[in-house]
Order: C-alpha cells, then structure tokens, then sequence
C-alpha cells in the first residue's frame, strides 16, 4: 500500500522530452480545463497546495511530476479545454499526448477526470480512444458528484459503465474533492496501477 500523503513535489517538463527517465511506474491525471485535477491530487494526498488550483481554467501547462515513493509518480498533464491558449499550442499538446500515451515505458495508467454534469466532449473521447488503441488501463473519475442527489449520481455511474462495459481495462467511479468522496477507491485503484 502507498501512502499518497507523503506525495512530493518532483519536477515539471514543458514537453515530453523532459519527462524524467527511471525504471519505474507512473499514472498520469488528464482532464478538461475545469474538471478539477489539481483539486483531486490534492484531496489524494491531503496536501492543499501540491498541485496548483486556479480559478482561471487551464493553469497547468507543465507535464508535473509528484513522486509518491521510489520510481512511483503522478504525473498532472496539461489540461485545455477552456484554456486561453493559441491553436498552435493546442495542436502541439495534442501531438505530445498522443506520443506520451502510445510511447512511454513508464505509463502504466491513466486517470480521465470529467464532470459528471456533462456529457463526454470530444477531449474525453479523444483520451478515451487513445487508451484503448494503446491497450492502456484507463480509470475516469466522476468528478463534482457532490453536484448532484445520490441518486442521480449513481444513475450517471451507471450508465457509463453499461456504456463501456466491454473494455476490460476501464474503470470508474463517483468523485467529490470538495466533500472528500472516492478517496480511498481512487487509492485503492491507483495501488493496482503502481505496483
């Protein structure tokens, strides 16, 4: 078992040729603008301020890497979406993702962040795809369920999972950072992905 609050900061990379290189196994956090990914790093890890929150969608434009234990990372990846940035760069972050997901030796998982108040928009299917052509686990995360009764909440777990059923290597579950719900499931999940 890996103990997520002893997360530290590790280093950040404006590409992918300056993603560390060890003999090791890291997750990666992807999501939309507005999702909340720095927001559930931190519930994780219990640590307010590891990864940066913002109220201005699209802060995190650095690949950051968070080492929970010996050549055992999170990795927080750009998220646009929102973000006020040139189509040159999106283009760029596009091309970069598809390379990190296909490419490298250390992605042993991947964590899609998305809004259970909305649909999937073409970003979560475009990771979707990626993972699955790439054979690579994928665990989404329902985030901002506290939004929504309980029962409405699980109504849209299910659904999914009735969606994406016939991918064995996707999972799934509720989240709220806010109200600290799907913490330990993620950890759980997050020790199968890393050992």
């Amino acid at each position: 078992m890996l103990n997520y609050r002893n997360t530290t900061f590790f280093k950040s990379a404006s590409n992918i040729d300056q993603c560390p290189v060890y003999k090791g196994k890291e997750v990666a956090f992807a999501g939309r603008s507005n999702v909340g990914k720095s927001s559930a790093l931190n519930a994780l890890t219990g640590i307010n301020k590891l990864a940066r929150t913002s109220k201005t969608p699209g802060r995190t434009q650095l690949i950051n890497y968070f080492q929970v234990d010996i050549n055992k990372f999170l990795v927080d990846l750009p998220g646009y979406g929102y973000a006020k940035v040139s189509t040159t760069v999106k283009n760029q972050w596009q091309k970069d993702m598809s390379f990190y997901l296909e490419h490298r030796l250390e992605l042993s998982g991947l964590v899609l962040l998305t809004d259970i108040r909305h649909e999937f928009k073409p970003f979560d299917e475009m990771m979707l795809n990626w993972c699955v052509s790439a054979n690579l686990p994928l665990h989404i995360l329902l985030t901002k369920a506290d939004k929504l009764k309980p029962s409405a909440a699980r109504k849209e777990l299910q659904q999914l999972q009735n969606r994406l059923a016939k991918y064995d290597l996707i999972s799934m579950q509720l989240f709220s950072s806010t109200k600290k719900q799907g913490i330990e499931q993620l950890a759980e999940r997050l020790n199968q992905l890393l050992s």
